[in-house]
């Protein structure tokens, strides 16, 4: 049986993306943090279907638990592509409960992966926040100010070679060893 970590092991704080879950004290990998709950939806009663908010957590093709209410401080962990907990989901219980993968240290941020569907319906098309794709986007940027800094470089230097080519043309001949070079013409005869 996975430990269970102490109720005020989290507080809920500003993070990046707006409300997130904060660990207070050390959490083992393993320890079942919290557990999302909230009403039990059936998909098949046409008014349960049709709830729209960003709290669902579907257990199974029918049930889902909306994770709106007030008391439910999981709902207010965020998605991370690179997460420190997972979700526990227990369909037969109708239960989910969220666990830790990795040690996490006091101050540290406590995320799950939200999974594909959520992921490419709300955070793709506004642009994941989280910590591993904001440095991705960090390094993209980098690695673009760099190359933007080489073409602008390379223009410089055709720039400076035309330039010269285009002064050298009416220039006095050139000289070998202080005598003038000029080019000899062959007459035919």
């Amino acid at each position: 049986m996975p430990a269970i970590a102490p109720r005020k092991s989290y507080r809920v704080g500003r993070s990046k993306t707006g409300l997130g879950l904060f660990a207070t004290m050390p959490i083992k990998k393993g320890t079942r943090i919290i557990r999302y709950f909230g009403p039990i939806l059936d998909c098949r009663i046409p008014e349960q279907d049709e709830i729209e908010n960003k709290y669902l957590f579907e257990l199974n093709g029918r049930w889902t638990i909306d994770g709106s209410v007030r008391k439910n401080l999981a709902r207010y962990i965020n998605h991370s592509c690179r997460p420190n907990a997972e979700s526990d989901v227990r369909p037969r219980e109708r239960k989910v409960f969220i666990r830790a993968i990795k040690n996490i240290e006091p101050g540290d941020e406590i995320n799950y992966d939200y999974g594909t569907d959520y992921f490419k319906a709300y955070l793709k098309p506004i642009g994941c926040k989280c910590p591993s794709c904001e440095n991705k986007r960090k390094k993209q940027r980098a690695e673009a100010r760099v190359e933007r800094a080489k073409v602008k470089a390379r223009a410089e230097q055709k720039a400076q070679k035309a330039d010269a080519k285009s002064s050298n043309k009416g220039a006095k001949p050139k000289k070998l060893n202080g005598h003038a070079v000029a080019k000899k013409s062959r007459a035919r005869a």
